[in-house]
C-alpha cells in the first residue's frame, strides 16, 4: 500500500469539479494510486518529466512517486485540455 500526500492547491482544483467526477476521481485514487501507481499511471515527457498522469475520463492526476518511503505526491488534478499548462 502506497501513502498519498496532496499538495494544498489539490483542494482548489477539486472546487471546480462536480460532486459526480469528485467521487469518481476519490476512488481511482483510492483504487489503483494506493495500490500499485506505477502500473496504473504513465510518465509524462518534456517540462513535466519525472512527474506521471493518471487518466480519468477527461481528468487527468498528475502526480510524483517517492520509492524510499512508498509516497504518491498528487500535485494537480484538472481537465485535460488546462492541467498541463500550469
Amino acid at each position: 500500500m502506497w501513502n498519498i500526500v496532496y499538495k494544498k492547491s489539490v483542494t482548489k482544483d477539486l472546487r471546480r469539479i462536480s460532486n459526480d467526477l469528485k467521487y469518481i476521481i476519490r476512488r481511482a485514487i483510492e483504487e489503483k494510486l494506493i495500490t500499485d501507481p506505477l502500473r496504473f499511471g504513465l510518465p509524462l515527457r518534456r517540462n513535466l518529466k519525472g512527474l506521471m498522469k493518471l487518466r480519468v475520463g477527461d481528468y487527468r492526476i498528475i502526480y510524483s512517486i517517492e520509492k524510499e518511503t512508498v509516497t504518491v505526491h498528487v500535485i494537480k488534478i484538472g481537465h485535460r485540455k488546462e492541467v498541463y499548462d500550469e
